[in-house]
């Protein structure tokens, strides 16, 4: 039963049927010369005879290379099906990589054996091996009426674009260039027959179209629709220049394939990835759009193959333009940075609401236009175990965009505490409030408004949190954390500070690196240790501690982050930190009242208390700070767990006993008053 074919496969399978008459003449020539043409055992090995014939001339003479009639009855009807609107891959292949006719031919001898069986045996026999079943150079050229000798048909077998481009593949690289069997790609053959699945081998490389309404690419397509071949797009931190490549490239007409740099630069082969590629595009008639192609920068041969191409390339990259990249300089365009009212607007529409808490809820998430449509459909994800989508669902999705890189160098804890867990005066609650407010508003007024213009400021917010310890600086961090919907990150300093010189700042920049793609808070506690006063230069210890605190000084000014740093010492903060922070806020040591609402607050509601428990008691006699009290707490419950299950005033005694003991503390009469008993 045979099989309807579409205009473009029959003009393929015509030409193929002329290679196969070609055959038929090779093959009935060859069996006319043919000492042993019944020899089960030939191409085996060698017999005299076949010596003989092979010192006496040339083993396959070309055929004529006159054009025949199949081949122009196959042009003919290939004529009329393109003037009636109908799509000729093999024309388009031939027009789209500068396909000479020669080039054509020798495509289709190759082709040959991909399409039907048959040919792997003429073409053993036209090889004389039976084990080789693709055509050798000698026989592709013998077909095509060329002699092996002839210099233009080497030339494009060895450097024109069918071996170049990767239409064609010559194996066996070690063997001499009449023997080398032809081969084409898989891909290739599956582009002739219809098929436009992608190469295999771009599978994690290639990334899906950004359908996403955002930014205005008009200039860009007035570039490309006027010739520009290369174009480096330059982002902002919540721009994006992949979506605007992506539009432009439509409405100029092409496709667009869109490849992941980070993962080609990270693949085993750049280069041949590279080529795979820019075949591809060729294929599709598409562009490329290559997001990070900073990070080829490693592999020069593969970025220098891909600026080159001679399709459409829209580079995207954070960095300026290095002129080394490319011979041939690009097309510079800056991209913008999203508003918040577009990013905003994405979010509803992503979402598909129009509530009123979204913009308070997504405030504070610096995403790029496609990661807002990735994290409103991870939040839609998160709304089926609930039915229905809620702030929450929302804030999660937004924080499925945060990549792994700062987990490797900070401590990462999901915020669960909140404003009514906090006992701090209200001096320090309206500062904390201003913090999460300057952090939810930052993009309207530092980016919308440019009230922090020049000298390549970030958008960050940076606060000191300075008190004793225990009195609640890592606790407040994680509600303001909480409040905003984000993830808070401490860093441990043991991995950051390094008696190297020089390498405490490298630590440093890496977590503030991997800081600038998260949307967290960052917590740095202990901050004295590595934000301290530049001291008189003495030695060159002194004079490398200062060159720390300096990039230290530079790199807060930049960082686009929300950033707290946590310290027992005010007074070795260097003054230039506390001129570059936001927020200053000093958390004291509990009075009397705030201890008895920190002892209620510790205990909670879900231990049993007994009537005897005296909160007011300890909040007026024990002069503990938050931490240590909440480790007190801790310690009667597990003494109450340990006693019948609920929490007796002797347990809290018992528990204040062992915290003083803990921290050095005398334990005097005088302060456990009534409740002294219970110690004896």
């Amino acid at each position: 039963m045979s099989v309807p074919v579409d205009a473009s496969t029959a003009h393929v399978l015509g030409r193929v049927a002329v290679v196969e008459e070609r055959v038929r003449e090779l093959v009935a020539r060859r069996r006319r010369d043919d000492p042993q043409p019944d020899d089960p055992f030939r191409g085996l090995y060698l017999s005299d005879d076949a010596v003989d014939r092979l010192l006496a001339g040339p083993a396959v003479d070309p055929l004529s290379h006159a054009v025949d009639a199949r081949t122009v009855a196959s042009e003919t009807a290939a004529d009329r099906a393109q003037a009636a609107g109908e799509r000729l891959r093999l024309r388009e292949l031939a027009h789209d990589f500068a396909l000479e006719p020669l080039d054509v031919e020798l495509l289709l001898v190759a082709l040959a054996c991909e399409i039907d069986s048959r040919f792997e045996q003429l073409f053993g026999y036209l090889n004389d091996d039976v084990t080789r079943r693709r055509p050798s150079v000698t026989v592709a050229l013998a077909l095509c009426g060329v002699p092996l000798a002839s210099s233009h048909g080497r030339h494009r077998l060895l450097h024109g674009p069918l071996v170049t481009a990767g239409l064609v593949e010559l194996e066996e690289p070690d063997r001499p260039l009449p023997g080398r069997q032809l081969r084409v790609p898989d891909r290739v053959v599956g582009h002739l027959l219809g098929d436009d699945a992608p190469d295999r081998s771009l599978d994690g490389v290639l990334l899906d179209e950004d359908d996403v309404a955002w930014g205005d690419p008009t200039r860009l397509v007035s570039a490309l629709t006027g010739g520009a071949r290369l174009v480096y797009l330059r982002e902002q931190p919540t721009g994006s220049g992949r979506v605007l490549a992506v539009r432009a490239l439509h409405a100029a007409g092409h496709g667009a394939l869109v490849l992941d740099g980070s993962a080609l630069a990270a693949g085993t082969d750049p280069l041949g990835t590279v080529r795979t590629a820019v075949r591809e595009a060729h294929l599709t008639r598409s562009g490329l759009v290559v997001g990070g192609v900073e990070d080829l920068v490693g592999h020069p041969r593969a970025l220098r193959a891909l600026v080159a191409a001679r399709v459409p390339v829209l580079a995207v990259g954070r960095r300026s333009w290095d002129p080394t990249w490319s011979e041939w300089p690009p097309l510079l365009l800056d991209v913008p940075a999203s508003t918040v009212a577009e990013r905003t607007a994405l979010w509803r529409h992503s979402l598909g609401t129009d509530h009123r808490d979204t913009a308070s809820a997504t405030a504070p998430f610096r995403l790029r236009p496609e990661q807002v449509t990735r994290a409103a459909r991870a939040a839609r994800q998160q709304a089926t175990l609930d039915g229905e989508l809620t702030v929450d669902h929302v804030r999660v999705g937004a924080r499925a965009e945060n990549g792994t890189e700062l987990e490797r160098l900070a401590r990462r804890i999901e915020p669960a505490v909140g404003w009514d867990d906090l006992v701090l005066p209200p001096g320090a609650l309206t500062a904390l409030r201003e913090i999460s407010t300057r952090a939810r508003h930052r993009e309207q007024v530092l980016g919308d408004w440019r009230m922090r213009p020049g000298g390549g400021r970030g958008h960050g917010v940076a606060a000191l949190f300075a008190g004793d310890s225990g009195t609640g600086k890592t606790m407040s961090a994680e509600v303001v954390a909480h409040d905003l919907g984000l993830d808070l990150y401490v860093v441990d300093l043991a991995t950051v500070v390094d008696k190297y010189i020089g390498e405490t700042e490298k630590n440093l920049e890496r977590i503030f690196a991997g800081a600038a793609g998260v949307n967290a808070v960052l917590l740095f506690d202990e901050a004295d240790a590595v934000f301290g006063r530049r001291s008189e230069v003495k030695d060159a210890h002194d004079r490398y501690a200062n060159i720390e605190s300096a990039y230290l000084l530079q790199r807060m000014e930049s960082f686009d982050g929300l950033v707290v740093l946590a310290t027992n010492l005010r007074a070795n903060i260097d003054d230039a930190f506390i001129r570059r922070l936001d927020v200053v806020v000093d958390f004291p040591v509990p009075d009397a009242a705030q201890r008895t609402a920190l002892w209620d607050r510790c205990l909670g509601h879900r231990v049993p208390r007994d009537d005897d428990v005296d909160l007011t008691f300890c909040g007026e006699a024990f002069e503990l700070a938050g931490g240590a009290i909440r480790s007190a707490a801790v310690t009667a419950a597990y003494l109450a767990a340990a006693d019948g299950g609920t929490i007796a005033m002797r347990h809290v005694v018992s528990a204040v006993y062992r915290e003083y003991r803990k921290l050095g503390r005398l334990t005097l009469e005088s302060e456990f008053g009534p409740y002294w008993h219970v110690l004896r």
